[in-house]
C-alpha cells in the first residue's frame, strides 16, 4: 500500500527540508494552541511539524490564498496533503492536491507527493469497499481488475466468470472478460474467438460501449476484413468522438483499400487527438503521398521519424 505513514521516509527538497513520513493520529498533541483562524502560515507549518495536524489544517488552507512566498505556498500544500492524510480528512487532501496542481503543475517534488497521495486515497477507498460491501459486484470487479494487473490471469478470469454467472446482463463485465482473454498469454488457441463472443455480448447489453466496438474493429482489421473493420470504427467514434485509436484504425483500413483521399480526414482527427503517436503520422503521410500531396506527406514522414527516434518533436502549425 502506498502511504505517507509507516517507517518509510521520503525527502522533499523544500528549502533543504527533510520530512519524516511518520505522522499518525496517535501523535496528535493535546497542547492548547491559539484558534486556527489566528495562526500564521509559519505557525501552522510549525504545528504540523510537531504532528499537530488537526490544529493546523484550517490555517494551512487559509495560507494557500495568503500573500506569502512561493516556496512557502509549496510547503503549505505539501504539508497540507500529508497532514490531511494523517487524520484521514480526504476532502482536505483533495483541496491541497488541487491547489498544488494549479500553482506547481510541473514541479517534480509536487508531482511526487501527488502521486503518492492519489495512491493512498485509492487504497483507502478500496479498503472501504472491501470492509463495507465485500460481496458486492463492485468489490468482486475491483478484485478482478487488481488480479489482472498483477498478471494473475486464472483467478481474475474466475472472478469475471463468477459475476457473469450471477448477473449475465451486467454492463461492462463481458467487455472485461474479453479484454482479459486477449491479454492473457496462456489463454489458448481459441482465446480470440472467445473474446470476440464476449465483446458481441457486451454490445448487445450496452450498445454504447465504444471500447468493445473498437476492439471488434481491431479483430476484423487483424483478419484484413477491411470493410467490417471500418464499420466498427465508425460506429465506435459515433459513440465516443474522442476515441483516437478508432480514427487511426479507420484511416489505416482505407489506406489498405487504396482509398487515400478518404483516409485523410480520419487520420487528421487521429493526429489531432494523439499527435505523439508515430504510426498516425506514418499512415497520414502515406495517404497524403499517394493522393498527390507530396509536400505535406514529407512533413508527416519527418515527424514520424523524429518520434521514432525519441526526440518527441511535435508537429508545428
Amino acid at each position: 500500500m502506498c502511504t505517507f505513514r509507516g517507517k518509510t521516509a521520503f525527502i522533499l527538497s523544500l528549502a533543504g527540508y527533510l520530512w519524516s513520513a511518520s505522522i499518525t493520529l496517535g501523535q496528535q498533541s493535546k497542547v492548547t494552541s491559539p484558534p486556527q483562524s489566528a495562526l500564521s502560515p509559519e505557525k501552522a507549518l510549525s504545528l504540523a511539524e510537531q504532528g499537530r495536524c488537526r490544529e493546523s489544517i484550517l490555517a494551512l488552507k487559509r495560507a494557500m490564498t495568503s500573500q506569502v512566498a512561493s516556496i512557502t505556498k509549496k510547503e503549505v500544500g505539501v504539508v497540507g496533503v500529508r497532514c490531511s492524510l494523517a487524520v484521514d480528512d480526504r476532502d482536505s487532501t483533495l483541496d491541497f492536491i488541487h491547489f498544488l496542481h494549479r500553482q506547481f503543475p510541473l514541479d517534480p517534488d509536487v508531482l511526487f507527493v501527488v502521486v503518492h497521495a492519489y495512491s493512498d486515497l485509492s487504497t483507502r477507498t478500496a479498503q472501504d469497499l472491501g470492509r463495507t460491501a465485500p460481496q458486492s459486484f463492485a468489490a468482486h470487479k475491483l478484485n478482478a481488475e487488481a488480479l489482472e494487473v498483477q498478471g494473475k490471469w486464472e483467478p481474475a478470469q474466475a472472478e469475471y466468470e463468477w459475476m457473469i454467472q450471477k448477473e449475465p446482463n451486467t454492463p461492462g463485465i463481458h467487455f472485461l472478460l474479453g479484454r482479459l482473454l486477449l491479454s492473457r498469454p496462456d489463454a489458448g488457441p481459441d482465446a480470440t474467438e472467445r473474446a470476440k463472443q464476449e465483446f458481441l455480448k457486451e454490445i448487445q447489453i450496452d450498445p454504447n460501449n465504444a471500447g468493445a466496438i473498437y476492439i471488434l474493429g481491431e479483430l476484423d482489421r487483424r483478419d484484413q476484413k477491411w470493410d467490417e473493420a471500418i464499420s466498427r470504427y465508425t460506429q465506435a467514434v459515433k459513440v465516443d468522438p474522442n476515441l483516437a485509436e478508432a480514427y487511426l484504425g479507420w484511416g489505416y483500413c482505407l489506406v489498405n483499400l487504396k482509398k487515400y483521399e478518404d483516409a485523410i480526414p480520419p487520420l487528421r482527427t487521429a493526429e489531432r487527438l494523439m499527435p505523439m503517436n508515430p504510426e498516425v503520422h506514418h499512415s497520414l503521410g502515406t495517404a497524403l503521398q499517394r493522393s498527390g500531396h507530396s509536400d505535406e506527406a514529407q512533413k508527416e514522414f519527418a515527424i514520424h521519424e523524429q518520434l521514432r527516434a525519441g526526440t518527441g518533436t511535435e508537429k508545428s502549425n
